[in-house]
């Protein structure tokens, strides 16, 4: 058991030092580091310098999370631990286009779920995933407080009102591989 133990620290080490080795070239983690000296490397700001983190990066990947725990000295479950609670941060890459249908009560009695798998159907992907190509992130949300014109899908960041699958699709055609 004790060999195991410290296999893993030894592999975390390891990892660490790649990851910080890699850091000193990039910028964004200069950027980054000031951003945390600038909230005095407190526990508290963590969630302040993640939404930084993915702002510079796009998405918040294993290393980053590390980069992020070594340097706020946290442990690395709770910085990975805070970055899955919110719905905000994603630890994927985003697609270059992205396609959020609402999922709330109005939306989902006139039919978003049937829009939801359409598009599904349609990209090869489900909700939360994003094409292989990176073309398209498909994403749901809880309510988008636009209950009057459901079922509504937000198309790169524009609300679009009552959509049917074939509306659905007609928008999101040509973003993916899938798109013929």
């Amino acid at each position: 058991m004790t060999d195991m133990i410290a296999t893993l620290s030894t592999k975390k080490e390891n990892r660490l030092g790649k990851v910080l080795e890699h850091a000193s070239g990039d910028k964004r983690f200069k950027i980054l580091e000031a951003h945390m000296k600038k909230h005095q490397f407190k526990h508290d700001a963590l969630i302040e310098v993640l939404h930084k983190a993915q702002e510079l990066f796009g998405f918040l990947e294993e290393d980053l999370l590390l980069f992020i725990a070594h340097k706020l000295k946290l442990p690395a479950s709770r910085v990975y631990g805070v970055a899955t609670f919110y719905h905000f941060f994603t630890l994927k890459p985003k697609g270059q286009h992205t396609c959020v249908v609402c999922m709330g009560t109005a939306c989902y009695v006139k039919g978003a779920d049937k829009v939801l798998a359409a598009i599904e159907e349609k990209t090869g992907i489900k909700a939360g995933e994003t094409t292989e190509d990176n073309q398209l992130s498909l994403l749901t949300a809880r309510c988008i407080g636009a209950c009057g014109i459901a079922p509504a899908v937000v198309y790169d960041g524009t609300v679009t009102p009552r959509q049917t699958p074939q509306t659905a699709l007609d928008r999101v055609k040509g973003w993916t591989s899938h798109g013929n």
